[in-house]
């Protein structure tokens, strides 16, 4: 796990200089190693450079990627740097930028490739040596005998930047979901500038913070970033999930176009009778423990849901059959608030498995104190107080040595965990005139704690009714409206629409929803936060759920293992069946790594808020009205709902002034 930079440019530019401020910047990404190389001349030839943080070992290998000399203002065509945090093959065999030793393809990387050990096997029984045991070097092995197919047969997590110097190409490439990040930003000088996070183009001449308008109306008033390429910084792309983008190295490119290598296909099932439980139970335990391939500690977040403690307890297992001696770590965020605690169910995990478990109580003041932090490490604003709460678990899994932690997302997404699934599953029986069924399911979700009949109607009503009226009946619900009174359209430059509007028909279905929160509204913006927040305590997030065998398997399942009588995941409870605690596999509620942002809101923080929206309305010139503040009135007095928008105004306003954000 690292942090990447790049520069490609199209005339004469000391690039050696800007890669490494670029690196020095995500330190905190990759502590144990940098390494640079830059290419000069019509035959790109290649000059491995070090650093102030490359180990000796690294500088006296004699590998044909260590560092000749240390990076100096030097003009040249390409720029590569790597950040490195030695999670495989700890030796100074895995610096970065590596290299194949023809010499002519050469990568910065920043991931893991978990089947890396089947593929080494596989490209040595065709001729190929290895020199070390890293995943990197099976990257460009693989690259090296099978071209971009060979993305297909990558199982990981990973975003790395490749020179092809016989095809005179620069290749981007992101994962099939997008776990790992990869920004790209183009400078008026010309140069196209590569990032594992956006605060590195920061340090480039020629930068200007400027707001994206349609991304910050997106973000204040729907709650919704990352689900597009687009960024809130003007002028910043990332590439997406399952994206490749091909530079040429000769010319500029005058549009520069990723592509798909990856679309997600559902998998068909087996057909075998009885056998989907136990499909998902091998694919899930398998996933597991390739995710548990490393060299250094490995722990998990545990929430106490049904998504980290399956994850708790089938390493426990694993860890078991490999007689593994010391406690599995597990780290979990509590609260003093009742209503938002799962120390009971994380408890009973940590009893199950005897676990080495740690606790983190996050609260308001440290939320609202460490919040110009965070957002700097997240670099963009974030959805709820909930990614304060991971940060902390992130923060005291790092200050117990562990390096690499397992987590559940994804798992919501595919297997229909939010409440939200509930009304493409009762249109779908209404539409298939399947009324015996959904009437079933009407009454059995009214009885759940998670649902409700008044919710049951309004989800129908969100799928089934007019646009207009349906916006009508979201504004009297306290619901995200089209058009708020306290922001100011005109002067903000955005238009008043939903975002991915035109993907709204696809979620009348479980799959299709499971597809529009996978790829485009929901699992990006998890997955960003949980990025930042590893890497910011130099720690690997993994996550099981999103093997793509998984997902694809989930996906082609019928609605009713997912979600019928009004319980939800039905397919991973069963498979839990005898490896869960029952108190924590048939729990119907759901929380995550919440915190009692409501409570703070309404009681003993309110002021403190208050002037936080406050200082966002002065800050944002005019864009956020001061009705903002009688909107934020009404919710803490009880009057309109809690709505995280408040959350969202806050940070929006330490957002700019964090990144100096100009507006307008």
């Amino acid at each position: 796990m690292c942090g990447i930079a790049a520069l490609v440019a199209y005339g004469a530019v000391d690039t050696a200089p800007l890669v490494a401020e670029m690196t020095r910047i995500v330190r905190h990404r990759g502590p144990d190693d940098e390494g640079y190389t830059i290419f000069t001349g019509t035959g790109l030839e290649p000059r491995a450079l070090g650093g102030d943080d490359t180990p000796s070992a690294v500088w006296n290998s004699g590998l044909a990627y260590s560092p000749r000399g240390r990076y100096e203002p030097v003009a040249a065509r390409i720029a590569l740097g790597h950040r490195r945090l030695s999670i495989v093959d700890l030796s100074p065999a895995g610096h970065q930028p590596m290299c194949t030793p023809d010499g002519n393809l050469w990568i910065v990387y920043n991931g893991e490739v978990y089947n890396h050990v089947e593929l080494r096997a596989e490209l040595e029984r065709i001729g190929h040596a290895f020199k070390t045991r890293s995943d990197t070097e099976v990257i460009l092995t693989a690259w090296q005998a099978w071209g971009k197919a060979c993305l297909d047969r990558f199982n990981g997590m990973f975003a790395f930047v490749l020179v092809d110097r016989a095809a005179r190409q620069v290749v981007a490439v992101r994962d099939r979901f997008g776990v790992k990040p990869m920004y790209w930003w183009r400078s008026p000088q010309g140069y196209i500038a590569f990032a594992s996070e956006i605060k590195q183009f920061t340090r480039l001449p020629g930068w200007h913070a400027r707001a994206n308008p349609q991304a910050c109306y997106d973000y204040l008033v729907w709650g919704v970033f990352d689900h597009s390429a687009a960024t809130l910084f003007e002028g910043v792309r990332q590439l997406r999930g399952g994206e490749i983008l091909v530079l040429p190295t000769e010319q500029g490119p005058v549009r520069i176009q990723p592509e798909r290598w990856y679309t997600l296909s559902a998998r068909p099932p087996s057909g075998n009778a009885g056998g989907e439980v136990a499909e998902f139970r091998e694919t899930f335990v398998d996933a597991v423990r390739l995710r548990l391939r490393a060299d250094v500690a490995v722990g998990s977040c545990l929430s106490g849901g049904l998504d980290s403690s399956s994850i708790v307890c089938v390493t426990h297992r694993l860890l078991r059959e490999q007689g593994a001696a010391a406690a599995h770590k597990t780290f979990s965020a509590a609260s003093l608030v009742a209503r938002y605690d799962e120390r009971t169910f994380a408890q009973a995990v940590i009893d199950a498995t005897a676990a080495d478990g740690h606790f983190v109580y996050p609260d308001p003041r440290g939320a609202l104190g460490e919040l110009e932090c965070v957002t700097w490490h997240q670099d963009e604003p974030f959805g709820s107080s909930s990614i304060y709460a991971q940060w902390c678990v992130f923060r005291v899994a790092a200050e117990n040595g562990v390096r690499v932690v397992l987590d559940g997302q994804g798992a919501d997404e595919q297997l229909a965990g939010y409440p939200g699934f509930l009304g493409p599953r009762l249109v779908s029986l209404l539409r298939s005139l399947n009324l015996i069924a959904f009437m079933r399911e009407l009454v059995a979700s009214g009885r759940q704690p998670s649902f409700g009949y008044g919710y049951a109607i309004g989800q129908l009503a969100n799928l089934l009714l007019p646009d207009a009226l349906r916006q009508r009946l979201r504004a009297r619900s306290g619901r995200p409206a089209l058009a708020p009174a306290w922001l100011d359209f005109e002067r903000l430059g955005a238009l008043d629409r939903e975002p991915c509007g035109d993907t709204r028909g696809d979620a009348t279905t479980v799959a299709g929803l499971s597809r529009r929160l996978l790829l485009d509204t929901g699992l990006p913006m998890l997955l960003h936060s949980e990025d930042r927040n590893s890497m910011a305590h130099s720690v690997e997030s993994r996550v099981p759920f999103l093997d793509y065998r998984l997902v694809e398997q989930v996906l082609g399942m019928p609605d009713s293992s997912k979600l019928s009588d009004g319980i939800t995941k039905r397919v991973l409870r069963a498979a839990m069946a005898g490896i869960l605690p029952e108190v924590v596999r048939i729990r119907p509620d759901k929380l995550g790594f919440a915190t009692a942002e409501e409570h703070w809101l309404r009681t003993s923080e309110r002021e403190v808020f208050r002037a936080a929206v406050a200082r966002c309305v002065e800050r944002a010139d005019g864009i956020v009205r001061p009705a903002a503040l009688a909107e934020f009135d009404a919710i803490t007095a009880g009057r309109r709902p809690f709505s995280f928008g408040v959350w969202r105004l806050v940070n929006f306003g330490v957002w700019l002034d964090r990144f100096r954000v100009e507006l307008g």
